[in-house]
């Protein structure tokens, strides 16, 4: 075992009991960030080259600071985003809803797809669909200004030309395009007011603005991307939101069949917990 992997073994026991989820895979990440290699390269990492900053980020990791902002970014479905402070952090259970999204978009009988993300935060889900949706056109809204610039950095890099980012409220976005959009998407803040999130990676770095919603129920901005989704959409057209798991149902009634919506449907993650709600506007 070469020095590397024997500190890397050794900050996998610090991480694991400081409660830290996946302390081997963050440990690894940490080593070939520091190192500049891949985690399959690590054993090739001479000890004389060992540098000491990795337990630099091991005690950030260990103090619970997300993995993604010590290494400077994320990964989401095929895309490695650049992330930070002043930007929410993609979550996995955001790349199964971004999955339905691909999958619908590329079974319609549309040439060019337009496609809105509402609340785009980093880009993660605007920049999936325009990588794995042929000709897609996606129009990206973040109001926050933080936000905003990490979006813009991502979209400079794999924007490829089709992703266009708008410094707008999701509730007044693009009036330009109403009734004319394929598909209105949207990881929008849903935490209820007061609610603590469990994980000090989300409580004490995540924006709040990005995790909490407003109204008694945290769920004024799912309602708001309902009304704005219902403008933009042409009849036909598809909308999905991500809300908390115990919201499903409060979010599957935002979309009544007396508004004009129809196939509502609440999805599953891949833990099998509810965590979307789909719905195609009237075709009449």
């Amino acid at each position: 075992m070469t020095f590397l992997l024997d500190e890397i073994a050794h900050a996998t026991a610090r991480l694991a009991e400081a409660g830290v989820p996946s302390p081997r895979t963050d440990a690894e990440e940490i080593a070939a960030f520091v190192h500049g290699v891949r985690r399959s390269e690590l054993h090739t990492v001479k000890d004389g080259d060992f540098d000491a900053l990795f337990w630099e980020g091991i005690a950030r990791r260990e103090a619970r600071e997300p993995l993604q902002h010590i290494t400077g970014h994320a990964y989401f479905r095929y895309l490695e985003l650049e992330v930070g402070p002043g930007v929410f952090v993609p979550r996995p259970e955001t790349e199964v809803m971004a999955g339905w999204a691909i999958e619908t978009l590329r079974a319609m009988d549309v040439t060019q797809p337009l496609v809105v993300d509402l609340g785009t935060g980093s880009g993660a889900i605007a920049l999936s669909i325009a990588q794995e949706v042929s000709l897609a056109e996606v129009h990206a809204v973040e109001v926050d200004p933080g936000a905003y610039t990490w979006a813009k950095r991502n979209i400079a890099e794999h924007g490829q030309g089709r992703v266009h980012l708008h410094p707008d409220d999701l509730a007044e976005a693009l009036p330009e395009l109403n009734g004319t959009v394929d598909m209105v998407i949207s990881n929008p803040p849903y935490i209820p007011p007061g609610a603590i999130p469990r994980d000090p990676e989300v409580r004490d770095y995540d924006p709040s603005r990005a995790l909490y919603g407003t109204g008694d129920d945290g769920l004024d901005e799912v309602r708001a991307v309902e009304r704005t989704a219902f403008r933009l959409l042409r009849p036909g057209g598809w909308v999905a939101v991500e809300h908390a798991d115990q919201q499903g149902r409060s979010v599957y009634l935002t979309f009544p069949e007396d508004n004009g919506w129809r196939d509502v449907r609440l999805r599953q993650d891949l833990t099998r917990r509810d965590r979307y709600v789909t719905a195609r506007l009237a075709q009449d």
